[in-house]
């Protein structure tokens, strides 16, 4: 328990005017989050062990992460509109399987992590605007000849159970006749581990956790990022379904981290100077996608 805290113009216009299908009327929920929040006196973040540098644990007391210091600063807001300063902030560990789980059934408010935006996700959680817009690539060993998904080399590929790498990796694989074999784990640390010790030949997975997750390893050297984007992954923070009055205020106050640039003085804070705990710094400039959503904040996607 912790107190307080790729493509043309054309393709983005494309993006940025998808519109989201009408979800399923869900039950009425018997409170909403503000008014729990209030109540209870805490906000619940859920956060992934190993999602560098989004979410992820460097040997202190609590998660720290690019969506960890934007989660805290929607704390703040909720902080203003309950009147309930300073609130208690618990954090609840997730892994790509469970992570849904924990927001649907309310174990926490605000899911803090890499999990990407999409139509069949939106059918159980709501999603605010992207933090991060990137693509799944691959993660080799640095003496492997694999270049793709496709290279004969590759045989046996790992990816985190239940993401959206996984099941484009398998989708590839299936409509190209290959003949891979897919190996699921909770973690990424575990994926990356399998790689390393040549039990899997290549890690699926998106390329700036790839980036993050080879930075701290003992021996960054000995991996490295291949191949073409396999997706198109962008990347949000998740909250409860069926409460309008929440999602408008995590949504306004995202919007109001971007236009105040808050939002980009985060991004270079974790994606353009060193990290914990080994002081690695990825050198990632902001995707052209992500600059657009930066000038039109929406959290309306197509995927």
């Amino acid at each position: 328990m912790v107190l307080r805290r790729l493509a043309g113009s054309s393709l983005v216009a494309l993006w940025l005017l998808g519109v989201m299908g009408t979800p399923p009327v869900q039950a009425q929920v018997q409170a909403s989050t503000l008014e729990r929040i209030q109540r209870e006196g805490r906000v619940v973040l859920a956060y992934r062990d190993a999602s560098v540098p989004f979410s992820y644990r460097d040997g202190t007391d609590r998660p720290v992460g690019f969506a960890i210091d934007i989660c805290l600063r929607l704390v703040s807001a909720i902080e203003a509109r309950t009147r309930r300063s300073p609130l208690m902030v618990d954090y609840l560990p997730v892994n790509s399987a469970n992570r849904m789980d924990a927001i649907e059934r309310g174990r926490a408010q605000l899911e803090c992590g890499s999990t990407t935006n999409n139509a069949l996700r939106r059918e159980r959680v709501e999603f605010t605007i992207p933090h991060f817009i990137t693509g799944a690539r691959l993660l080799v060993r640095a003496d492997s000849p694999i270049d793709g998904i496709d290279h004969p080399k590759l045989r046996r590929l790992v990816s985190t159970a239940q993401t959206t790498p996984l099941e484009a990796a398998r989708r590839m694989a299936n409509d190209r006749g290959l003949s891979t074999v897919f190996i699921e784990v909770a973690e990424h640390d575990q994926a990356v581990a399998l790689v390393e010790k040549g039990e899997a030949d290549a890690f699926a997975m998106v390329d700036a956790l790839l980036y993050g997750l080879k930075a701290n390893r003992p021996d960054p050297a000995a991996l490295k990022v291949v191949g073409r984007f396999m997706t198109m992954e962008p990347l949000a923070i998740m909250l409860p379904r069926g409460d309008p009055e929440f999602k408008k205020l995590v949504d306004d106050e995202m919007r109001r981290l971007i236009h105040s640039r808050e939002m980009q003085a985060l991004y270079d804070r974790w994606f353009r100077q060193p990290i914990p705990p080994r002081g690695a710094v990825l050198n990632l400039a902001p995707s052209y996608m992500l600059q657009e959503v930066w000038k039109f904040p929406s959290d309306r996607v197509t995927f």
